[in-house]
């Protein structure tokens, strides 16, 4: 269990942290035919649609309410109006989304009462869902944003419903890319049931050309399935992030739920597929029997690499609790981790302390650490410290393929096990040739990974 320490910097110097409104619109955007509204300045929206546009390489629908100075101070009631009204009979949406910023949640915008009477004054919004959120940016982070997203969303559309005993709601974590959650979905489906992604990148940000442009996001959960969800039998969470949404479908739908707190290593997807088994009553396909022996394999050849070395790790609770669990499961010793706020993940991770700090803070730890481990704006910490650097998190804009990138299933496990063994062994053969000795460690994980049992 990690003990948490809070920086008592005065200011952060090269920011690891998301805001909120970001958070949240990443959950808007996993919506089909939805557009996202940020409740606040054209500089509040306009950062965080470059982040977005960077990290995914594609065109991301993302509107404002352009307050100013003076609707500020006056509350910004006409400035919504005049949003929703403009988006409707623009972009046509099924679903508007709206989250708040630092802006107007410091100001106290009656966001729920305004729209009540704009619904009143503007009878043709009757036809389009609105989703409204919280989500100031001045507390909390990425993970914060996302999860009210979800509950908000949850609480605004879904109803109970007859239970469907052979489907299930998947929520996935805000950390897990569209190509993490088309495997999740397929394995899922293996056992012959049928899931509700709530919400589902993998159709509006998985990297394809569409057919058409409508101005909102072009596939994701449907208006349709995320009230099907009412029907599901269960739900299952992926990170600790989706805990408030389950827990919002348990208390209107009664949908029982399980929560794991990552889907990245052996043991966790274990329990997976043994509740998969539970829920469908089908015995574990045999290709995911294949799957797993192959990812021993896999740790086998890679703990050479990767057993002994320090890491300094920075990124949100449940994708640090992820990413630093695997390393430690192949021998690494997480030397220094840095997170962006607080989270029950701190407690699972397998580390003696984390700081809810920044890139500085990382920088500082990691002078005899082998490897960094965080998104794109570490590069040049990594650059000063001759270190090499695995991306992860949101964002990374200086690599390709973001939106295909695995980490989840015995398959996405393998895949980052792989990704980081020749991370070190192309670091080692450029700067260190022929200095890697196989560490005690390395050993005594070699041991550990072959006597691990089977399904």
């Amino acid at each position: 269990m990690a003990s948490v320490i809070e920086s008592k910097k005065a200011c952060a110097v090269n920011p690891l942290k998301m805001s909120q409104p970001l958070g949240a619109t990443l959950a808007f955007l996993g919506l089909d035919a939805c557009m996202p509204v940020m409740h606040g300045s054209q500089g509040c929206t306009s950062f965080g649609l470059v982040l977005l546009v960077r990290h995914f390489k594609e065109a991301i629908p993302l509107q404002t309410t352009a307050m100013n100075e003076v609707t500020s101070i006056l509350g910004g009631y006409d400035n919504l109006e005049a949003a929703l009204i403009n988006i409707r009979s623009r972009a046509a949406p099924k679903v508007i989304a709206i989250c708040s910023t630092g802006l107007t949640e410091t100001k106290g915008d009656d966001v729920e009462g305004y729209l009540v009477t704009a619904r009143k004054r503007k009878p043709e919004l009757a036809d389009t869902e609105i989703i409204y959120v919280s989500t100031p940016d001045y507390v909390g982070g990425f993970e914060d944003g996302y999860q009210h997203a979800i509950s908000a969303i949850v609480r605004t559309l879904v109803k109970p419903l007859p239970v469907n005993p052979q489907q299930v709601t998947l929520l996935p974590g805000s950390y897990l890319s569209p190509a993490d959650i088309d495997e999740l979905r397929e394995i899922i489906e293996a056992f012959g049931l049928s899931v509700i992604v709530l919400p589902d990148i993998s159709g509006s940000l998985d990297g394809h050309i569409p057919p058409d442009w409508r101005g909102t996001t072009l596939g994701g959960t449907t208006l349709e399935q995320i009230r099907t969800a009412g029907a599901s039998a269960y739900t299952l969470g992926v990170g600790e992030q989706t805990r408030e949404g389950a827990q919002t479908l348990l208390d209107i739908a009664g949908t029982p739920f399980e929560i794991f707190e990552r889907l990245t290593g052996l043991e966790v997807n274990d329990r997976l597929l043994q509740k998969l088994a539970q829920i469908s009553g089908q015995a574990v396909p045999a290709k995911y029997r294949r799957q797993r022996s192959q990812l021993l394999d896999a740790m086998l050849d890679s703990h050479f690499y990767t057993g002994g070395i320090k890491v300094a790790i920075a990124a949100e609770p449940d994708l640090l609790l992820a990413v630093g669990s695997v390393l430690v499961d192949m021998g690494a010793e997480l030397h220094c981790c840095v997170s962006t706020t607080k989270s029950a993940a701190h407690a699972l991770l397998p580390a003696q302390q984390v700081i809810l700090g920044d890139l500085e803070d990382l920088e500082l730890g990691a002078a005899d650490c082998d490897l960094l481990i965080t998104h794109s704006h570490g590069r040049q910490a990594a650059q000063r410290l001759n270190k090499p650097l695995l991306r992860i998190g949101f964002p990374v804009f200086d690599r390709i393929g973001n939106a295909h990138r695995r980490m989840v299933g015995y398959r996405g496990t393998m895949d980052l096990v792989f990704e980081v063994a020749n991370l070190m062994l192309d670091h080692v053969e450029h700067h260190h040739p022929g200095d890697w000795p196989l560490s005690p460690e390395a050993l005594q994980a070699a041991a550990s990974v072959a006597t691990l049992e089977t399904v």
